[in-house]
């Protein structure tokens, strides 16, 4: 193990150094034009490429009881045509420049991201500018949109355990914040979206003063400048999206859910547990007690569930980056013959361990060098500048603190990771869900 360590750690340092000579935080030039879109640039010319990835301040968090759904529902929209480029122009325009594209919605962004060759970066502008002022909302797209979504959501539901049991969990951990429902939403709102929700939706929350666009690659700031006054600065901005305000209230109690599918061969368990927002200054001692307890086959809960007890035939944790509080989830799949109850009292298990008894530091400095090593190779290709840079000024506040980041995961020590598992991953703290074949009424006496 030892020798290991000492060799993460050069690779560590290769990487540090590398990363320090080709990306300083002086680097990166921002700029904002006159109708409130903030524009970063990172130039690199290291190849003849670049990129656009624009960040949009809206996800399901902005929704509310009647219209969820809408946030996801425009990644679909935002690519069936416009004023000057019809339905199918915008992937056929780009495909036939040599670029390609593609989009993802959270809970609390929607982020498009356009890749290509740097001699196609002002037809990008204004292909990003005809949907953006003048995205064709129009009954039939409407219609025939609906019911990609509706597939989507059901065929999801219906083929993903863990997309199935995630939703009743979600939905049991919040009370309040619009966090309780999924990206996708409820059916029956998207069964009844009306033409005006849509319009006043791309309307507010597709405004230019709702947005920081991040290019990287070869081109110039003076050249992304002179474009983005021609092709954005023209469109209007719109007053500020109505803040998010909702607080969920503390969590006092053991929460439970159970879900049945014909489908399932072998019991799963989710667990979900309150944590707080990116920005706390806990993130970071959760984001190593998360790759202790999960990642790699030598982390607690592989090591211990699926290698030594065989419990579970597969268990990953993760947190998401987010705008307000969220929960942090342990999923497992029992192995066969398990029950649920065996498989959660396994998990609950480990977790007590690292409460009681901390972690080591051999187990802390390899999670840490590791992370290390994932950040700098993310920071190595223009695509990974430009999603690290933007996901920053979303989710931290601060593009800046990418910068910090190193640093920041080599402060956490063993105290931190011990102190954020016994202050979030507590009984009281969490919402447990179970999903098998048919209902085991031993699961009620936990």
């Amino acid at each position: 193990m030892k020798s290991l360590l000492t060799l993460i750690a050069m690779v560590v340092a290769l990487f540090s150094s590398h990363i320090q000579a080709i990306t300083q935080v002086e680097d990166i030039k921002t700029f904002t034009l006159k109708n409130g879109m903030k524009i970063m640039v990172l130039e690199d010319h290291s190849i003849p490429n670049a990129n656009m990835y624009l960040f949009w301040k809206v996800g399901s968090r902005n929704e509310y009881p009647g219209i969820t759904g809408l946030s996801h529902f425009f990644e679909h929209m935002m690519f069936n045509g416009a004023k000057k480029y019809g339905p199918k122009m915008f992937d056929r325009t780009m495909e036939a420049a040599g670029g390609s594209n593609n989009a993802y919605t959270t809970e609390n962004l929607t982020v498009y991201t356009d890749w290509f060759p740097v001699s196609a970066i002002e037809t990008m502008f204004d292909l990003e500018a005809d949907r953006i002022e003048n995205l064709a909302i129009d009954e039939k797209m409407v219609e025939s949109e609906r019911g990609v979504v509706t597939s989507e959501r059901s065929t999801g539901l219906e083929n993903s355990n863990y997309r199935a049991i995630s939703v009743e969990v979600k939905n049991a951990a919040f009370r309040a914040h619009p966090y309780s429902w999924s990206v996708i939403g409820h059916q029956s709102d998207i069964d009844n979206w009306s033409l005006d929700d849509l319009k006043q939706y791309h309307k507010t929350y597709y405004a230019p003063n709702n947005a920081v666009v991040v290019i990287a690659g070869d081109v110039t700031v003076k050249q992304v400048k002179r474009l983005a006054k021609q092709y954005f600065e023209p469109i209007s901005a719109q007053p500020a999206p109505k803040k998010v305000h909702t607080v969920e209230p503390e969590q006092k109690g053991e929460r439970r859910v159970y879900l049945q599918k014909k489908s399932v061969t072998t019991p799963n368990v989710m667990m979900a547990f309150h944590v707080p927002e990116t920005q706390h200054q806990d993130y970071y001692a959760l984001e190593i007690l998360n790759d202790i307890l999960s990642k790699g086959d030598s982390s607690r809960l592989q090591k211990s569930l699926i290698n030594e007890q065989q419990v579970a035939s597969s268990i990953f944790s993760y947190q998401p980056q987010s705008i307000d509080p969220n929960l942090f989830y342990i999923y497992g799949v029992s192995a066969k013959n398990v029950s649920a109850e065996q498989l959660e009292k396994a998990i609950i298990a480990e977790i007590n361990s690292i409460m009681k008894n901390g972690v080591t530091e051999q187990e802390l400095q390899k999670v840490k060098n590791t992370k290390l090593v994932n950040f700098y190779r993310q920071m190595a290709t223009i695509n990974g500048k430009a999603n690290t840079i933007g996901s920053y000024e979303m989710y931290f506040g601060d593009y800046k603190k990418l910068f910090s980041a190193p640093d920041e995961y080599s402060k956490v020590t063993i105290d931190d990771v011990q102190k954020v598992a016994k202050t979030y991953l507590k009984k009281a703290n969490r919402t447990v869900g179970i999903l098998s074949s048919t209902e085991d009424s031993n699961d009620a006496d936990l």
